[in-house]
Protein backbone atom coordinates (compact mmCIF):
# COMPACT_ATOMS: atom_id res chain seq x y z
CA UNK A 1 0.00 0.00 0.00
CA UNK A 2 1.07 3.53 -0.70
CA UNK A 3 -0.40 6.62 0.91
CA UNK A 4 -0.14 9.91 -0.94
CA UNK A 5 -0.71 13.34 0.59
CA UNK A 6 -0.68 16.47 -1.55
CA UNK A 7 -0.12 20.04 -0.41
CA UNK A 8 0.78 23.42 -1.82
CA UNK A 9 -2.39 24.38 -3.61
CA UNK A 10 -3.90 27.82 -3.34
CA UNK A 11 -4.93 30.90 -5.26
CA UNK A 12 -2.58 32.63 -7.66
CA UNK A 13 -2.87 35.23 -10.38
CA UNK A 14 -2.35 34.38 -14.01
CA UNK A 15 1.34 34.44 -14.88
CA UNK A 16 2.34 33.49 -11.36
CA UNK A 17 3.88 30.34 -9.93
CA UNK A 18 2.94 27.63 -7.49
CA UNK A 19 4.66 24.46 -6.28
CA UNK A 20 2.69 21.37 -5.34
CA UNK A 21 4.11 18.61 -3.17
CA UNK A 22 3.11 14.98 -2.68
CA UNK A 23 4.54 12.89 0.13
CA UNK A 24 4.46 9.12 -0.34
CA UNK A 25 4.47 6.68 2.58
CA UNK A 26 3.82 3.01 3.17
CA UNK A 27 5.23 0.26 0.99
CA UNK A 28 7.46 2.06 -1.46
CA UNK A 29 9.74 1.00 -4.26
CA UNK A 30 11.99 2.96 -6.53
CA UNK A 31 10.30 1.34 -9.53
CA UNK A 32 7.10 3.29 -9.65
CA UNK A 33 5.48 5.75 -11.97
CA UNK A 34 4.19 8.84 -10.23
CA UNK A 35 1.97 11.36 -11.89
CA UNK A 36 0.01 14.53 -11.43
CA UNK A 37 -3.55 14.67 -12.68
CA UNK A 38 -6.09 17.46 -12.51
CA UNK A 39 -9.82 17.75 -12.66
CA UNK A 40 -11.79 20.93 -13.28
CA UNK A 41 -15.49 21.15 -12.40
CA UNK A 42 -17.59 19.34 -15.00
CA UNK A 43 -14.55 17.91 -16.77
CA UNK A 44 -12.78 14.58 -16.91
CA UNK A 45 -9.68 13.98 -14.83
CA UNK A 46 -6.68 14.49 -17.08
CA UNK A 47 -3.00 13.73 -16.81
CA UNK A 48 -0.53 16.57 -16.50
CA UNK A 49 2.93 15.16 -15.85
CA UNK A 50 4.59 11.92 -14.78
CA UNK A 51 7.97 10.67 -13.65
CA UNK A 52 9.51 7.22 -13.34
CA UNK A 53 11.14 7.31 -9.94
CA UNK A 54 13.89 4.79 -10.70
CA UNK A 55 15.59 6.82 -13.43
CA UNK A 56 13.87 10.20 -13.42
CA UNK A 57 12.35 9.98 -16.91
CA UNK A 58 9.67 12.64 -17.19
CA UNK A 59 6.56 13.02 -19.32
CA UNK A 60 4.30 16.01 -19.93
CA UNK A 61 1.08 16.70 -21.72
CA UNK A 62 1.10 19.41 -24.38
CA UNK A 63 -1.07 21.68 -22.23
CA UNK A 64 1.68 22.17 -19.65
CA UNK A 65 4.90 21.43 -21.53
CA UNK A 66 7.36 24.26 -21.02
CA UNK A 67 5.45 25.69 -18.05
CA UNK A 68 5.27 22.87 -15.49
CA UNK A 69 8.14 20.77 -14.16
CA UNK A 70 7.77 17.48 -12.31
CA UNK A 71 10.58 16.44 -9.99
CA UNK A 72 11.29 14.23 -7.01
CA UNK A 73 13.30 14.10 -3.83
CA UNK A 74 13.83 10.40 -3.20
CA UNK A 75 15.34 10.98 0.22
CA UNK A 76 12.10 12.64 1.31
CA UNK A 77 9.80 10.38 -0.75
CA UNK A 78 8.34 13.57 -2.15
CA UNK A 79 7.06 14.43 -5.59
CA UNK A 80 6.82 18.03 -6.78
CA UNK A 81 5.04 19.93 -9.50
CA UNK A 82 6.47 23.36 -10.19
CA UNK A 83 3.85 25.39 -12.01
CA UNK A 84 5.06 28.53 -13.77
CA UNK A 85 3.23 31.03 -15.95
CA UNK A 86 -0.08 29.62 -14.80
CA UNK A 87 -3.28 30.33 -16.69
CA UNK A 88 -6.95 30.42 -15.64
CA UNK A 89 -7.39 27.11 -17.53
CA UNK A 90 -5.03 25.52 -15.00
CA UNK A 91 -7.68 25.94 -12.32
CA UNK A 92 -8.52 22.47 -11.02
CA UNK A 93 -8.15 19.99 -8.20
CA UNK A 94 -4.70 18.47 -8.58
CA UNK A 95 -4.10 14.85 -7.64
CA UNK A 96 -0.95 12.86 -7.08
CA UNK A 97 -1.09 9.24 -8.21
CA UNK A 98 1.19 6.21 -8.45
CA UNK A 99 1.58 2.66 -9.69
CA UNK A 100 4.38 0.14 -9.55
CA UNK A 101 5.97 -1.11 -12.76
CA UNK A 102 9.36 -2.72 -13.31
CA UNK A 103 10.16 -1.17 -16.67
CA UNK A 104 8.90 2.39 -16.44
CA UNK A 105 5.75 4.39 -16.99
CA UNK A 106 3.45 3.34 -19.81
CA UNK A 107 4.81 5.75 -22.41
CA UNK A 108 2.23 7.79 -24.24
CA UNK A 109 -0.51 6.79 -21.83
CA UNK A 110 -2.36 9.23 -19.59
CA UNK A 111 -5.03 6.82 -18.54
CA UNK A 112 -6.03 7.31 -14.94
CA UNK A 113 -6.90 3.60 -14.87
CA UNK A 114 -3.17 2.81 -14.90
CA UNK A 115 -2.76 4.42 -11.49
CA UNK A 116 -3.58 2.35 -8.44
CA UNK A 117 -2.89 4.83 -5.65
CA UNK A 118 -4.32 8.32 -5.34
CA UNK A 119 -4.10 11.24 -2.98
CA UNK A 120 -7.03 13.37 -1.84
CA UNK A 121 -6.11 16.33 -4.02
CA UNK A 122 -5.15 19.96 -3.56
CA UNK A 123 -7.06 22.85 -5.12
CA UNK A 124 -5.39 25.31 -7.46
CA UNK A 125 -7.27 28.44 -8.49
CA UNK A 126 -5.85 30.85 -11.06
CA UNK A 127 -7.44 34.25 -11.45
CA UNK A 128 -7.11 36.47 -14.51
Amino acid sequence: QVQLVESGGGSVQAGGSLRLSCVASGTTSSRRCMGWFRQAPGKEREGVAAIYTNDGRTYYTDAVKGRFTISQDNAKNTLYLQMNNVKPDDTAMYYCAAYFRWSGCYEGSWSKDDYKYWGQGTQVTVSS
